[in-house]
This record gives structure tokens, sequence and C-alpha cells, in this order.
């Protein structure tokens, strides 16, 4: 597990933290430990990463700079990238800091360090070599450096032209530290020069022309003062890390820590491991638990509820290769991974307590070298793991006193587990004993487990089942592979009367589990078609509701044309009545407009039959929530009411509108849930005008928004607007200045939306002209 901890580390001391990953040392700093994690890990889910940056390994530099050494240039550009990953680290936190308050706290680093981080990068080019601006000296050096270089070559090339019939070629090379120039071997006497080599044919010499040995002399002199301010550059940039190298440590730790807790971020996020709950006492309750190692390397894990606490043993049986020896260690892996600060392949629900030790005897311990047989391997394992355990140990017992007479060692196997479970240890153990399987069914510290075996396909389902013993399943693995009738016959003759009544009694016990499950999944199916069935009648029931709401909104069309038409008839009626001219015939004509607009709109006349025949359909409300300020549905309105009065005699007192009415509370209905209102329309736009005779700006009438950004602007503008209006002050004054523009255009975007301005413009160049906006409060 490790090691696919540490495969997802970015950079060597991530790797080396993860393959040495330490157990924490309280509850408190496992919590703190599980935290980091699940932080990490949601961080990852969002599509990000802690920068914990792929550093080198600086221990040996570290510890060369605590002893007074001077460290080399790849060392300190190691270092210098290390605090500049610190940088990006601190500051990704930092910005984080509600979100990730426990990451914050262990991998924060002293901010001092950026000076260090910026010091080295700044004395290094991209190249790696010492720049010429890490100290003044050395750019001189090195300028003059380069100068005299110059002069000499170009010396060079004039004696080159010069002797041009004894230079062997055109060229000028450096041999022993010296500068030379290629010169034939027959001619050299007429070159004056020093050799200082020749080449392997012995056809050319290489000559140092007399007359740049000066030159040469002061090129030596010049790289040896170079390389002096070099070492000096050096010894001051260890110095500073020297100075701070505690921080500098610090800043290593928390960069490891991130990068470990990154890599946990993807092997959760891979094998879907989660942090479950952590309680004190000492007990694991894992959902769906699945062994982390099996799932990194198949398709397909069955996951099984695996349940353990102090004082309580699972007695876990089975079939060989049914997957007990997995259910164990899955078990121990779970408790080890907690302390570590792992998360857990589990699922959510789970919980855990942190376990003090974990004792196993898993494997064969058989020894030649020791004069150990397995079972006296065994036995002595047992004899440490019952020593050290205690309240809050786990102890794993892989075929517990196994290799034996079977009668004595189902013996011994019950006083061990009895033993442990006394000494408040929490046990998980695999056995092929029937007496263990009995156990487990008189005593409530014992509780059976076991794993499937589909007799069928002779195959096991590695499906730990808690509070069911398993069967061996011997004998049938035998007759699938072909042992013989005759042998399988004698086999079972041999069996003791007891033994076959209890295996009858587990396969009757797995017969009735099974008949179970089929029933459970039968149960699963129907609910699943049930809601399947409730989703359809649903969106049966939205769609006639849609159906209805289009039928009365026609109905309602209907119903405010025919309103339109009689309130016509009433108008022309009242104009004929109020004509001077009016004889008998028009009055009697506008009183039967009078009268046929009255039985159109009367209770019960036309136009409550019209819409009636589309009103929903509705229960009256219970007599004991009709109350006063209740909305409710008046049929004969064919709209909704509020109750102003409720008598004794059953009637209730409605009003609509102006319109007031007594009614039965039997005419009632629930009144439909309202919709959402619709927004008024916005409000125009407050037009921009020129200031004119506005009173005089005072410190409380006048906010200064100058030097604020655009947004921290308008914040300040709206409240001080929000306090200008309850305190009534009919004009304002805005403080902007003049500057790009952008903060007083801003203001006035907003003001020309704000429902508190009448009105706005700048105010008169006596005042501030541009750099003031003038506000007259609605």
């Amino acid at each position: 597990m490790l090691s696919a901890l540490a495969e997802r580390c970015a950079g060597p001391l991530g790797r080396a933290l993860a393959l040495a990953l330490p157990f924490s040392q309280s509850r408190q700093e496992a919590r703190e430990w599980l935290e980091q994690a699940a932080e990490a890990t949601r961080l990852l889910v969002q599509g990000r990463a802690l920068p914990a940056g792929d550093v080198d390994d600086v221990g040996e530099a570290i510890e060369r700079a605590r002893a007074g050494g001077v460290l080399a240039p790849q060392d300190l550009r190691s270092i210098g990238r290390l605090l500049g990953a610190a940088r990006a680290l601190r500051r990704f936190l930092a910005s984080r800091r509600t979100e990730l308050p426990r990451l914050f706290d262990a991998c924060s680093t002293d901010p001092t360090l950026d000076e260090v981080a910026d010091e080295i990068a700044g004395s290094f080019d991209a190249d790696g070599t010492l720049a010429d601006s890490a100290s003044p000296r050395l750019r001189d050096l090195r300028r003059e450096w380069h100068a005299a270089r110059q002069r000499m070559l170009a010396r060079m090339e004039e004696l080159m032209n010069r002797y041009e019939g004894v230079v062997q070629d055109r060229f000028v090379t450096e041999r022993e530290g010296r500068w030379v120039l290629p010169v034939r071997s027959d001619a050299h006497e007429r070159f004056p020069g020093i050799v200082h080599a020749t080449s392997g044919s012995g056809a050319t010499l290489f000559v140092e022309p007399r007359a740049v040995v000066p030159m040469g002399n002061r090129l030596k002199v010049l790289e040896a003062d170079v390389r002096r301010e070099e070492e000096a550059v050096y010894a001051r940039l260890t110095a500073l890390i020297a100075d701070a190298l505690p921080s500098v440590v610090a800043a290593a730790r928390a960069l490891t820590l991130a990068d470990v807790r990154r890599a946990t971020a993807a092997l959760a996020q891979q094998l879907e491991l989660i942090v479950p709950d952590v309680v004190d006492e000492p007990r694991l309750d894992l959902k769906r638990a699945r062994h982390p190692l099996l799932a990194l390397d198949l398709p397909r894990v069955v996951p099984s509820d695996l349940s353990v606490s102090a004082g309580q043993a699972i007695v876990v049986s089975g079939p060989n290769a049914g997957g007990k020896t997995v259910a164990l260690k899955t078990l121990g892996l779970a408790a080890l991974m907690i302390r570590a600060g792992l998360p857990v392949a589990c699922a959510e629900g789970s919980v855990v307590g942190l376990m003090d030790v974990v004792l196993t005897d898993v494997g064969d311990d058989q020894s030649l070298q020791k004069n150990l047989s397995t079972f006296s391997a065994h036995v002595k394992n047992l004899g440490h793991v019952l020593e050290d355990t205690s309240p809050g140990a786990l102890v794993l017992l892989d075929e517990l006193a196994g290799g034996t007479d079977p009668r004595e060692g189902e013996a011994l196997a019950a006083a061990v587990l009895d033993s442990l479970c006394a000494r408040g240890g929490a046990v998980a153990a695999t056995t092929h004993y029937e007496g263990l399987k009995a156990l487990a069914l008189g005593d409530p510290r014992f509780v059976n487990a076991s794993v499937g075996f589909d007799l069928a396909t002779m195959t096991p389902t590695f499906e730990l089942v808690m509070g069911m013993p398993g069967r061996s399943s011997a004998l049938a693995v035998a007759q699938r592979y072909g042992l013989p009738s005759t042998v399988l016959e004698r086999a079972e003759r041999f069996l003791l009367r007891e033994d076959q009544g209890f295996e009858a009694l587990v396969k009757r016990l797995h017969d009735e589990r099974a008949a179970l499950e089929l029933a459970r999944r039968a149960m699963e199916q129907e609910a699943a078609e049930s809601a399947v069935l409730r989703a359809r009648l649903s969106a049966e029931l939205e769609a006639a509701k849609a159906r209805e709401k289009r039928a009365l909104s026609e109905e309602g069309a209907d119903l405010l044309e025919r309103l339109r038409r009689a309130r016509d008839d009433l108008r022309e009626a009242r104009a004929r009545l109020r004509s001077k001219k009016a004889d008998a015939t028009t009055v009697r004509e506008a009183e039967r407009a009078i009268e046929r607009v009255a039985g159109e709109v009367a209770l019960g006349g036309a136009l409550e039959r019209v819409v009636s025949n589309g009103s929903p359909l509705a229960e009256p409300p219970p007599v004991g929530e009709v109350r006063k300020g209740m909305r409710v549905w008046v049929p004969k309105f064919r709209a909704e009411a509020d109750v102003v009065d409720v008598f004794g005699d059953g009637s209730v007192r409605v009003a609509a509108g102006p319109l007031k009415l007594t009614v039965a509370r039997a005419d009632l209905r629930a009144a439909a849930p309202r919709e959402p209102v619709a927004a008024p329309p916005p409000k125009p736009p407050v037009r921009a005008v020129l200031a004119e005779h506005a009173p005089i700006p005072t410190s409380d009438n006048t906010c200064d928004l100058r030097g604020l950004r655009v947004d921290d602007g308008i914040g300040m503008a709206t409240n001080f607007l929000d306090r200008a209006v309850g305190a009534a002050h009919p004009v304002v004054f805005l403080l902007h200045g003049h500057g790009t523009g952008a903060l007083r255009d801003a203001v006035r975007e907003e003001l020309s939306r704000s429902p508190y301005v009448a009105r706005y413009g700048a105010a008169p160049p006596d005042q501030g002209g541009e750099g003031v906006t003038v506000v007259w409060l609605a």
C-alpha cells in the first residue's frame, strides 16, 4: 500500500516519506491527519491539487550548511527551487484558509524565506550558471576578462595574417591553459613563441606567440579573480540559508507532507477511499469494505460488511479460497491505514476506532533452523499475542490452532479466544472447527461470520456474511472434482452424528438465508417498479393540470371579453341617460341594457355558468383550519378571497378586493398554491442632467470615493445613498475625482438604475465639475 502511495508522489522527498509513513501517536493526531487527507481529496475532486512540486532531496545540502560548509551551485539552486515551491504552496493555502484549515496549519511556511528564494533565483541564469548580477564586483571582473580576451584574440588574428605562410590553420585554441596558434613543425623557428604541445602526427606545433604572453598572463589573473568572487557569492548565499536553516527545514517538511497528502488524495479518488467516522472506543464497523491492494489490481472486488469491537471475537468459517484470510487482512489494513492518516476502502456510514496495536498470526512460520514445526511456531506466536493483548488491541488469527489433533486443537482454539476476549482484545479468527462455530451460537461475546460458496459452479462468492456460520463443503468439492462415490459414502459414515447434524443445521440456515435474499431482491424490484409507476402517475397528473390550466385560461379570456362588452353596454346606456335629449324610448332601452348586464354578472348568472363549467375539483378546507386571514377559493366569485370573519353558525365572511360576501363554509375550497409573482417592469433609466442651483456640499451630504476601485466605490456609494434616504437628504454629492473616468462612469451607471435617484448630474464648475456628481433623491 505504501508503494502505491509512493508511486503517486511528485518528488523524492514525498516518496521517501510515503515508504516510511509513520503511525500517529495519539487519537488527536490521527484525526488531524485524516482531516488533512479529506481536505486534499475534496480539493482534487474539484479539479485542483496541492501545488507540492517536484523538488530535490536537499538533506545533505542542509547538513553541509549546518556544518559551516559552502554549498555548490547545484545545491544552492535546489534549495532555491524548494523555497520557491514553498512560497507557491503557502500562497495557495492562504487563499483557501477557510476551505483547507488543517492543511494550512500543517503546511504553512515562513514568509521571510521569500527574500532568500529571490536572492538565490536572481543570482543564477536560466541555464544554471552564476549570473553577472550576483555581485557588482563579479560583473566588473567578467567584463574586464571579456575585454582582455577580445584584445588577445584580435592580436592573435594579426599574427595569423602576418605569419600566414607558417601557420598550419587559421584558428586559435587552448593548450595547457594557454592560448596558442597551430604552426607547421618545419617552420616554427620563423614564428617567435613558446611551444606548448604537438599534434598526434607531429606535423603541427601549438605555439603561444611571444607577443601575447603578457595578455595570457593577465587573463589567468582575471580568471582567478572571477573564481574567487564566484566563491564569495556562493558563500554569501550559503550564509543566507544557514541563517534561516530552521525555516528551510520546516519548508522542506511542509512540501514533503503536501506531496504525500496529494498522493493520498489521488489514491483515494482512484480506489474510492473515504474517511470514516472516527470514535474513541476500540472498534471497527466497516460497510462494504474492500481489500485496497486487490482493488488496485482487479477491476472489481466483492465488498463485505465487517464489524468487531473490544471484548468480542468474530469466528470466520467457510470453504478454502473463499476469502477468509482476505477479510482478516482487510480489517488489519483498515486499522493501520487509519493510524497512518490514510482513507479506507469502505462505504459511507462506516465507523472506526483507533486501535493501539494490531497483533497477527497469519501464514506459515515453520523454521527448520529453529527446529520449529508449523504448529510449534503457531503456538509460540499465540503466546506473544496473548501477552500483548489488552483493551485497544486488534488480534487477527488465521486457522487458529490448526495443524494438530482436531479435538485438542478445537479445545485450544476455544480457550485462546476466550482468553483474548477476557483481556479486552477485538479478535477476528478463521477456522474450520465446528466447535468454534457452535461456541459463537451460545456465547454473546462471539459472532459467527462466513464466506459463501456456490455449489452449482464450485466457486467461492467471496462475500462475507455476519451472523452466519460457514460450511466447509469438503465432501461437496470432492464430489465435484471426481472423487469416487464409494469413498464419499464411507466418509459420510465416518462422520459423527453430531457433525452431520451441525452440518445439516448450517445448510438449513444457508438455505433460509438464500430464500430471504431472494425475497429481499424481489421486494427491491417491486419497490423500483412502484417508484417508476409513481413517477409516471406524477407526470400524467402534471400533464392533466397543465391541460386544465390551459382550459381555464381560455375560459378566462372569454370571461374578460364578455365583461368588456358588458362594460361598453353600460357606458353607452349611461351616456344616453345623461343626454338632455333622452326620451322615454331611450330610457327604456338603457334600462333593458342595464338589466341585461346585471343578469350577466349576477351570482348564478350567465358569466358564472360559463366559468363554473371548468372549475377545478377541490375539497372544502377542514373545519378547524378556516380562520381569519386565510386565503380560500370562492366558486361564486370564481376567484380567491381572504377570510374576514368566521361565524358560529357555519358561515364565513370573505372579501375579494372591495367585494365582501357571506357564504357557507361548505361553499369554500382550498386555495391553490400561489405561483411566483412576476417581477415588476424595470424602472426607466434616470437621465443625467446638469446640476444647477445645487445646495452647498457638507460633510453630512458628501461621500468621498477618491482612490477606491470601481467595485469598492460602487458599494460605498450604494451604502451612502441608503443612509441619505433614511436621513431624508434631498440632495447628496458623490466626490469621485476626474482620473481616468472609470469610477465616475460606473457610479453614474449605477445611479441610472437606483430606485432612490430622481436625477443626477455633474456639479457646477465652482463645485468640482465632472469630478463631482450631484444626486437628487426621489
